[in-house]
């Protein structure tokens, strides 16, 4: 009996042992992490459609809490202040946010490519060179769109300031009544208002694909227009929340390309797209929905920032991020 409760005695001892000498993992379950996360109404909000229907319904590991903002200055406020953990954004603004926060913010994927398409009414415009001498109405003074435009027109040997004149709208719901007092005019759409034009003129069409005349005259391969950013208070508590948001998220994407009916369905409901579930339907597969990480992440959205810097440096708030503004996990 002595030498049973001996040898029981040293194996519960050698498990103490075992117990205290083993490092605490990072790791620790993925799950039930209350999340804030805010997106912007439009296509840098679409990812997160089916996110947001699974957590209403109570399946998802994170616990989430969705805002969706109509206003660019709700999304700042909210990122500057913390009460967003998560927010998407336009990836210019995510650097301007990574510079008015003193590098408090980090991207952790980018959501959006191309969502920029030039519409003529009846004009014959073939390449960018036939935008010489037009009237171009757009949204999106002094962010992501006006960049764009000025570089690719730049790009085709034409004067922004010179060669074209360029007319600004506050946003894009003011495209549609454009043609009704300027027949002439082209227009440079976002989505989904460039699918819904096409529908309200019979002459409309797409003409160019902003995207595609990017790649043309610039090294980055992709215009990269919508992000995701975590707050780095956030990420330093809860690192395990973040990653699992990532694959919550990244399957909230696929699930938007696999089936854009249903995706519509919720964006409509959710007010991420100001429009109805078919039009939606129509321009989820032209709206750049794509989920990339890491080191291509850094490689490519750094390639691009760095033009929206050389361009006009206010566009990325004044400096290019640093090394940490990119999340690349280990």
């Amino acid at each position: 009996m002595k030498r049973i409760i001996s040898i029981v005695l040293t194996l519960v001892l050698t498990l103490a042992c075992l117990a205290s000498c083993t490092p605490v993992e990072i790791d620790q379950p993925l799950k039930g992490t209350n999340v804030n996360m805010y997106v912007l109404s439009g296509p840098t909000g679409i990812g997160a459609a089916n996110l947001i229907a699974l957590a209403k319904d109570g399946k998802t590991a994170n616990t989430y809490t969705f805002t969706v903002a109509q206003n660019n200055n709700d999304i700042v406020a909210a990122v500057s202040n913390g009460s967003a953990d998560i927010a998407a954004v336009a990836t210019n603004q995510a650097s301007v946010l990574y510079n008015k926060t003193k590098g408090n913010v980090t991207v952790i994927a980018v959501n959006t490519s191309s969502v920029l398409y030039m519409l003529a009414n009846g004009q014959e415009i073939k390449s960018v060179a036939d935008l010489k001498g037009k009237t171009i109405y757009t949204p999106g003074q002094g962010a992501n769109p006006e960049y764009i435009l000025r570089y690719v027109l730049k790009g085709n040997n034409i004067d922004p300031d010179k060669d074209v004149k360029i007319e600004f709208v506050s946003d894009g719901n003011e495209l549609p009544t454009v043609w009704a007092k300027d027949k002439d005019a082209v227009i440079m759409a976002p989505q989904p208002v460039a699918t819904v034009l096409p529908t309200k003129y019979e002459n409309a069409k797409v003409v160019l694909n902003m995207g595609e005349e990017w790649s043309k005259i610039s090294d980055t391969d992709a215009l990269l227009m919508g992000c995701v950013i975590v707050n780095n208070k956030f990420l330093s508590e809860n690192p395990n929340a973040v990653k699992l948001f990532l694959t919550e998220y990244e399957a909230s994407i696929k699930a938007g390309l696999a089936d854009p009916a249903a995706t519509a369905v919720i964006c409509e409901d959710n007010k991420i797209l100001p429009v109805k579930a078919p039009i939606i339907q129509k321009a989820i597969p032209n709206c750049g929905l794509t989920f990339i990480t890491g080191e291509e992440m850094k490689t490519k959205l750094s390639g691009y920032l760095k033009i929206m810097f050389e361009a006009n440096p206010q566009s990325v708030g004044g400096a290019l991020p640093e090394e940490g503004f990119y999340y690349v996990a280990k």
